[in-house]
């Protein structure tokens, strides 16, 4: 069996801004699964005839099945991706890659194993492509696998009306609002309500996009609420590069053609907010006003204001309280740090 370290040669805390702000990288979901959960799972696919090996693996690896391929054959160089793996250094990668990800953790997920029944009342396209877990309830939808594979968790909910074009995967215990329109490929993390129009986008755990409203090439941290009507753009008028908040440099900076919200964990944002390409949010951000808001939100930021720690978590606790459960001791001391550092 391989011995795994992990080293940051290839990483800087701060480059996932604003993602990597107050969670490990193994705690990073894309696709379907979390980076640690990848390798909790690939273990027991580890050549049982291979010598014993030490890796040294960078922490920004998102590993694939085939990633054991490249150490059997002695394919160790690490510092640039092939087929079998990625090296994530911008935030925005989370959904470039997302694709990738959820056709590699599809295998993964459903190697030797039967998927649920898919409904009668649904109409399927490809339902070859299509896995339905335990407890899922899908119904009078629209499952379209054709371009790639589907994914329900266990007790998901997919209400009626759905549209859903793969990849797509929707984890345990999410929710398709009625009429929801997927694009794929898009990431629906455990717990999150979804609703509106989303396209090519990763809403990370516990999070709301629970109305109309338009999502897309973004990723949304946990415990994020986006009003109602709420919609990002995702292109600029003139199809040029759009610029994205660096962390570590305190500048924009080109990214592609195709970026729209990047939002920190605990952030909400009121009804009807148009957010401009490329915006990136810091972590407890509550967004509201009469106009467009800036394309950098930094952590903590209320309005215009700072908002006031006690409130951030007061609000943070009664947004967990809805979904039954609490702020712990760890969060509290983990964004009083982050605080003081304002």
């Amino acid at each position: 069996m391989a011995k795994i370290f992990f080293t940051e040669n290839f990483y800087q805390k701060g480059m996932l801004y604003p993602f990597d702000r107050i969670r490990s990288l193994q705690d990073i979901r894309i696709g379907i699964l979390t980076i640690g959960e990848k390798w909790e799972m690939m273990q027991s696919l580890f050549p049982k005839n291979t010598r014993h090996v030490i890796l040294n693996l960078p922490v920004n690896l998102v590993p694939s099945p085939g990633f054991w391929n490249d150490v059997e054959n002695q394919k160790c160089d690490f510092s640039s991706a092939n087929e079998n793996f990625r090296i994530l250094t911008s935030a925005h990668q989370i959904f470039e890659f997302n694709e990738w990800a959820i056709r590699q953790d599809f295998n993964l997920l459903t190697a030797g194993r039967l998927s649920q029944k898919i409904p009668f009342s649904n109409k399927v396209i490809c339902p070859e492509n299509i896995f339905i877990e335990v407890g899922a309830v899908v119904e009078h939808c629209t499952l379209n696998a054709a371009e790639g594979p589907i994914y329900i968790g266990r007790d998901a909910l997919v209400m009626e009306g759905c549209l859903v074009r793969g990849p797509f995967a929707l984890c345990q215990g999410a929710r398709l609002k009625m009429g929801t329109k997927i694009y794929g490929a898009t990431t629906i993390g455990p717990y999150c309500i979804a609703g509106g129009e989303i396209k090519n986008s990763v809403i990370f755990g516990f999070s709301n996009k629970a109305h109309d409203g338009y999502l897309g090439d973004s990723v949304i941290g946990e415990w994020c609420n986006l009003g109602a009507g709420t919609s990002n753009s995702n292109i600029k008028n003139t199809a040029g590069r759009i610029k994205v908040w660096n962390h570590l440099t305190r500048e924009f900076e080109l990214a592609g053609t195709k970026c729209g919200l990047l939002m920190g964990d605990y952030s909400y944002c009121a009804i009807n907010t148009s957010f401009n390409t490329g915006t990136v949010t810091g972590i407890c951000c509550n967004i509201f006003g009469n106009s467009i808001p800036p394309k950098h939100i930094p952590d903590f930021s209320w309005g215009e204001e700072k908002y006031i720690l006690s409130k951030a978590i007061r609000d943070i606790g009664n947004w967990k309280q809805l979904k039954g459960r609490t702020i712990s001791t760890n969060e509290v001391e983990t964004l009083s740090d982050l605080y003081s550092l304002k």
